[in-house]
């Protein structure tokens, strides 16, 4: 992604002593300020906050009569069916609500509609099937909060419905049935509106039970894997979950997730949330994505070696294929966009995509041309489509606003899908870019990163290390993004078969080892020798028994001091962003030479200031040594201000730069906080 903008709080250098004193390093203490965490015991409940933070599953609306049905049904040993969805949230859920009730000793079905030939969410058709199979009562888990027409038919059949969901709802649509969990609903009472789907299949199992203790021990696996897939916040209880989760899948993995891990080639490294990101939620979700979705379900159920071993291999193949049809569809999109306009969202169409991948295309469309994008596959007179936000537009909201045109949609602001005819494709098209220019996001996305590193020292393995501690890492508790400026970039090597780049660079006294995926050296429009930014996430990198920092790029740019130079040559610099190029000795002894070389005087503007920086002194550091001459009398007789055609002075007394005024207020607010 391209940002036209980089922004680095001064707040977020701050490093609060009580962390220092209980003995937090300075990297990590600066990072758990940044996240509003000053005090140990703050930083001790964030980190490893146990049992006590979970909310009480009863609070959430409707949970008392959904326990009071399920559990007449298990005294009548009634004949039960749970409804997911296809994507990794309602696969998860589906297996821990089918396997806990199985464990109540239940006959129990479950069912998830195929993605191409049912669509999402409850149908009649599934629901009159199920009937026929003796379930009399159904659990819809992620999905059913708009199926208010299917909750009728439901009735009228005689079989009882509890809906869970955690999707935005809507009050008037609402579904009548037994019961109605979502968190999101109005008048719910429960405090963590961040649930996943199967976050409230999961509390409702343990209201249920009586016992959230024991529920979770057994299915916090399963919960976390459905939890970071969807991209809910990990904060509070949710964080507690994919902890737990996490641990389980590392120490005791289940059979069908073990040979996954082995199969996508995980199995020897550490299990994180990017473990869950990377490897296993992609695999997991390319059989919702390709119709397969059982073969999903039955790999994270079964209890034996042989059948893991084989559905993992399959959903390693069905992945494959998967990236395959992305590929062919992302490209025949961008061929579609050299027709389109550039300013108005994106609505494209067609009878040859592949339902189940469109949403991904999507994403990398929305993200390629800074616009929300909506692509729809045409089916007949029909058209189904997935919907992806960019730069804080409400999807949500836009296709509320443009409902009369569609036949049906749901989701969430980032993320949503609909169900259209092909003769509105026009009329939504037009009403979609109308509402988009009314309500288009004042600014395109900003590169906030959490830290500017000052000294590479912060930087040490050590240090780095440290920041395993914030795990599990997702929405609400981000990787950290640090930045360097100023960095000498010294060499650029294409790697991956030139589809990705190691990037070395120099920063103050220490080199670092860069990696930039998905980029080339076209891409970067940046050059060997140039004076850098980088953001950047620290990881550390072993090879051959030893370990090293090594950074993960996520943007780099040519560094441009201009608008700090002149704040600091016209005596008014931000001190706190100023301090990263408080220049040493070895310095001004560059600077010195180079004003030598010039003649003894200082150019008489900002850019020819700019054209005398030496090689290997970063603009600014440059511009502080010239106020720093200046103030101990070392630079004379200025043609305006403080600097700026100035003459090197015959002053013979020796002089210290550590009584510059600039020099002492830099080096104080570089020891600000340790």
């Amino acid at each position: 992604m391209n940002y036209n903008k980089w922004k680095v709080a001064e707040a977020e250098a701050e490093r609060p002593s009580a962390l220092l004193a209980a003995g937090y390093n300075p990297l990590l203490a600066s990072l758990l300020n940044l996240r509003g965490i000053s005090e140990p015991g703050e930083a001790e409940r964030f980190l490893y906050g146990g049992a006590e933070i979970l909310e009480e599953p009863l609070l959430m609306k409707g949970m008392p009569q959904a326990v009071k049905r399920i559990r007449a049904a298990i005294e009548r040993r009634e004949c039960l069916a749970v409804y997911g969805d296809y994507d990794v949230d309602g696969i998860t859920s589906t297996c821990l609500l089918t396997d806990w009730l199985r464990s109540m000793g239940l006959v129990c079905h479950s069912y998830i509609p195929d993605r191409i030939k049912e669509g999402y969410g409850l149908n009649c058709g599934a629901i009159e099937k199920l009937k026929n199979m003796g379930v009399s009562l159904i659990i819809s888990v992620d999905c059913g909060i708009t199926a208010a027409e299917e909750a009728d038919f439901a009735r009228r059949l005689g079989v009882d419905l509890i809906i869970t969901d955690h999707h935005e709802c809507r009050e008037q649509t609402l579904p009548v049935a037994c019961a109605v969990i979502d968190p999101k609903q109005e008048g719910c009472g429960y405090p963590n509106k961040d649930l996943a789907g199967v976050g409230v299949a999961l509390k409702l199992a343990c209201a249920v039970e009586g016992d959230s203790s024991s529920v979770i021990d057994r299915y916090a696996d399963i919960a976390a894997i459905g939890t970071v897939a969807d991209v809910v916040p990990l904060t509070g209880e949710n964080r507690y979950i994919v902890r737990r989760g996490l641990a389980k899948l590392e120490d005791s993995p289940r059979l069908g997730i073990e040979a996954l891990l082995k199969e996508s080639g995980a199995a020897d490294r550490k299990v994180s949330s990017s473990t869950i990101g990377f490897s296993l939620a992609p695999r997991l979700n390319a059989a919702g994505r390709l119709g397969c979705v059982d073969v999903a379900l039955e790999l994270l159920m079964t209890e034996e070696p042989a059948a893991a071993e084989r559905l993992a291999a399959e959903l390693c193949e069905l992945n494959r294929r998967r990236q395959s049809l992305e590929t062919d569809i992302w490209q025949e999109a961008c061929d579609m966009m050299e027709a389109q306009q550039k300013d108005t969202p994106i609505v494209l169409s067609s009878e040859r995509w592949h339902q189940g991948v469109i949403g991904i295309a999507a994403s990398k469309l929305a993200e390629q041309y800074a616009l929300p994008t909506v692509m729809i596959c045409l089916d007949g007179d029909k058209g189904k489509g997935s919907c992806r936000s960019y730069g804080g537009f409400n999807i949500f909201d836009a296709l509320s606003a443009c409902s009369e045109h569609l036949e049906g949609f749901g989701g969430h602001a980032l993320a949503a899908g609909l169900n259209i005819k092909r003769d509105k494709l026009g009329a939504f098209c037009r009403a979609f870019a109308e509402y988009y220019r009314i309500n288009r996001p004042r600014e395109l996305p900003t590169l906030s990163c959490d830290l500017c590193i000052r000294e590479p020292e912060m930087l040490s393995v050590e240090n780095v290390e440290s920041l395993s501690i914030l795990e599990p890492f997702g929405s609400g508790n981000p990787r950290p993004l640090l930045c360097i400026k100023g960095a000498r970039l010294d060499k650029l090597t294409p790697i991956g078969g030139g589809k990705h780049l190691r990037i070395s660079v120099s920063f103050r006294t220490q080199g670092f080892e860069c990696v930039f995926f998905s980029h080339t050296e076209s891409d970067v429009r940046v050059r060997e020798g140039d004076c850098v930014d980088l953001a950047f996430t620290p990881q550390i990198n072993e090879f051959r028994f030893r370990k090293s920092v090594q950074l993960q790029l996520s943007a780099i740019k040519r560094h441009d001091g201009r608008e700090l130079c002149g704040e600091i040559l016209g005596g008014s610099p931000e001190l706190w962003e100023a301090a990263a190029f408080c220049p040493d000795r070895p310095s001004f002894v560059k600077v010195w030479r180079r004003l030598e070389s010039e003649g003894g005087r200082v150019a008489r503007d900002l850019d020819g200031v700019m054209r005398q920086c030496p090689y290997g002194v970063e603009p600014e550091k440059f511009c502080i040594c010239l106020v720093a001459l200046s103030e101990l009398g070392l630079l004379g007789e200025p043609e305006r201000g403080l600097v700026y055609g100035a003459r090197m002075t015959k002053n013979s007394q020796k002089v210290r730069l550590e009584d510059s005024e600039l020099i002492k207020k830099l080096r104080a607010r570089l020891n600000y906080g340790r």
